[in-house]
């Protein structure tokens, strides 16, 4: 019913065609909505009524009132075509039910053109049990693509490729976060535990995967939990999130911090703050130019104390100083409706992605929500492996978005 009240409505964006022809598509523009797609208007669920479904839970209730499977694409405004393009796919490329592998850092690294992340924690009693380290893999983007290739008239058919774990120095631990390339090392944000420090290092995407830590206190006091980071696009400075994760989830000691965002100079070694205003800082991105932070405040999600749906579940934008890099100017972009927002990344059309409690969600320069990649499921973090794929992290789950977007190009040093 939903699906008819939005046909019935979509004229009122102006470019929405109706075909009658066989197939009997909907076009914008004179592009077809892709197989995988539905569309949603707004106006046909704006009003539930009295007796209407509310949804009490977001982290456990997601909206999905075509009652489609997923994986697809959920579109909520036209400019969600722009990103899809002519003949989009999402599907998974690796799975291994029981087992968190892919949950964080993801990175592309294009010389090799493969995709390094970090699994869960992998404790004696289980994923859930956070004592022992995460474990780093890879995946190889050619391996990927010759798999698609060779699925042919399959749309969106699920892939298995290849997973290879990493042996890496036992200083990494815990790897949350990932950047990069950076002089030809990938930057891992490290969370740390009880013995080892959190931290920020490079690794050599290369066997032995030596890593080499670049900070690990702040004037001699550990820093809580180190999260996430992005390289300003300008500067090239290394910025990172510092949220208590760790202790929350009961593998760092009680925090000695505030809950803040650094700036790291590595040509100076100078670390300084440059935001705390957030209650748990978590995914952070830049726009291409470099003049707005966006950042997610995952307040809501507090580890052991449970979830708090009053907290926030938002991204925030700020704009940067050009002098100092401060992060000045705080206000809403998007709050989520589903669970809480973690990575973040843009697209070359200047959007923004982050993974959320059932997917990837899309919003526009100006904090509209265009579209989702539903999964059906918590997407902890993506990356753009060069233009037109979209990495989704999802657990015990690696999906693969084939779109018209791509990641912002930068060069770094």
């Amino acid at each position: 019913m939903l699906w008819q009240l939005g046909l019935t409505t979509l004229a009122a964006f102006g470019a929405w065609k109706w075909s009658s022809s066989q197939e009997q598509t909907i076009s914008y523009a004179g592009i077809a909505i892709p197989p995988q797609a539905v569309v949603i208007d707004p106006r046909a669920y704006n009003v539930l009524g009295e007796h209407g479904s509310f949804r009490q839970n977001s982290f456990t209730e997601f909206f999905n009132p075509t009652n489609t499977s997923p994986p697809f694409f959920q579109i909520f405004h036209p400019e969600f075509l722009r990103v899809l393009g002519d003949r989009p796919t999402i599907r998974t490329i690796a799975s291994r039910p029981g087992t968190i592998f892919a949950h964080e850092a993801p990175v592309w690294f294009p010389e090799s053109d493969e995709v390094f992340f970090g699994s869960h924690c992998q404790g004696p009693e289980g994923w859930r049990d956070c004592r022992g380290n995460n474990f780093m893999s890879k995946i190889s983007m050619r391996e990927v693509k010759d798999a698609v290739r060779a699925a042919g008239t399959k749309y969106g058919a699920p892939l298995n490729i290849t997973v290879t774990q990493l042996e890496t120095p036992e200083v990494r631990q815990k790897t949350w976060g990932a950047t990069g390339p950076y002089r030809s090392s990938l930057i891992l944000i490290n969370s740390g535990n009880v013995d080892h420090p959190s931290s920020l290092a490079l690794m050599n995407p290369a066997p032995p995967y030596n890593v080499t830590v670049l900070f690990d206190n702040y004037y001699g006091r550990q820093f809580n939990s180190l999260n996430d980071g992005k390289i300003h696009p300008k500067s090239h400075k290394i910025f990172v999130t510092d949220p208590t994760y760790g202790f929350l989830q009961h593998f760092r000691e009680p925090p000695t911090l505030h809950n803040q965002v650094y700036r790291f100079d590595p040509d100076t070694g100078h670390v300084r703050v440059v935001s705390d205003e957030l209650i748990r800082p978590n995914g952070l991105a830049f726009s291409a130019d470099g003049n707005t932070a966006y950042v997610a405040d995952t307040g809501a999600a507090i580890g052991f104390h449970g979830r708090n749906q009053t907290l926030p579940a938002t991204i925030y934008e700020f704009d940067v100083n050009p002098k100092t890099q401060v992060f000045e100017n705080k206000r809403v972009f998007a709050y989520i409706d589903a669970g809480v927002p973690d990575g973040i990344q843009l697209d070359k059309f200047g959007n923004v992605y982050s993974s959320c409690g059932d997917g990837v969600h899309v919003w526009n320069h100006d904090g509209v929500l265009i579209g989702k990649f539903f999964v059906g499921q918590v997407s902890c973090n993506i990356v753009f492996a060069g233009d037109g794929n979209l990495i989704i992290l999802s657990g015990d789950q690696v999906f693969l978005a084939e779109v018209a977007a791509g990641g912002i190009k930068l060069a770094y040093p």
